[in-house]
């Protein structure tokens, strides 16, 4: 495969399962080595927490862990050999939970804990961790994938949101397709057994009829 993604733009990656799409997020963020091959980010050799924001699907369970403990996980990298907060991490930390829609005027809404909000706030909590990280690239690995339908549309517009206002490049494993193709400013095509990528915008991929090709079937007619 051979690709590339710009700033300010959100980028959903499509693919049966067992492609690969997990697979190379983690090693986009260096958790895993490359199997071959190489990538850059932005040209420069920085250290990947300072240049990858990742999440991950697995749902986290942190007992005693506050809100505002999860968000500043996110600025270990920046912080000292003890992990001291300053005022500009504290700063940063809150302007992230307001960039996703915490109520920080809410009475101890920071210092609640981490379990007692629901699926779609630990979501967004979550990515206030990767937007405290301040990293241009923001890597998910289906973040919607335990929300109901309205918690699914907001995760995916406020990712957009952020790619957009905040030139963030947002890349983001998913098997919604219906809100991919409404949401995404490109899609990652993905097929099985190594057979490559295609990344072009909705439009273009639907045209080519690609995902039946990726897929193995016309998932726009599933009665057949």
């Amino acid at each position: 495969m051979n690709f590339s993604l710009h700033t300010g733009e959100m980028v959903c990656m499509l693919g049966p399962n067992g492609c690969g799409k997990s697979t190379l997020l983690r090693t986009l963020a260096g958790l895993q080595p490359a199997l071959s091959g190489e990538y850059k980010i932005q040209n420069t050799a920085s250290r990947p927490e300072k240049s990858v924001a990742l999440v991950l699907t697995e749902r986290l369970s942190m007992d005693n862990t506050t809100v505002h403990d999860v968000v500043a996980m996110g600025r270990y990298p920046y912080t000292s050999f003890l992990g001291g907060l300053s005022e500009q991490d504290e700063r940063i930390i809150a302007e992230s939970l307001e960039a996703v829609g915490f109520d920080l005027g809410a009475l101890n809404s920071t210092l609640s804990p981490f379990n007692a909000h629901s699926d779609g706030e630990k979501q967004r909590i979550l990515i206030a961790k990767a937007l405290a990280q301040q990293t241009p690239i923001i890597l998910l690995d289906e973040p919607t994938a335990h929300l109901d339908l309205p918690h699914r549309i907001l995760i995916l517009r406020l990712l957009r949101q952020l790619a957009h206002k905040q030139g963030k490049t947002v890349l983001i494993s998913t098997h919604e397709l219906d809100l991919a193709l409404a949401l995404s400013d490109r899609i990652l095509l993905m097929s099985p057994a190594g057979r490559g990528i295609q990344l072009d915008t909705p439009e273009a991929l639907k045209k080519a009829d690609a995902f039946t090709s990726a897929f193995g079937m016309d998932i726009f007619s599933p009665l057949g």
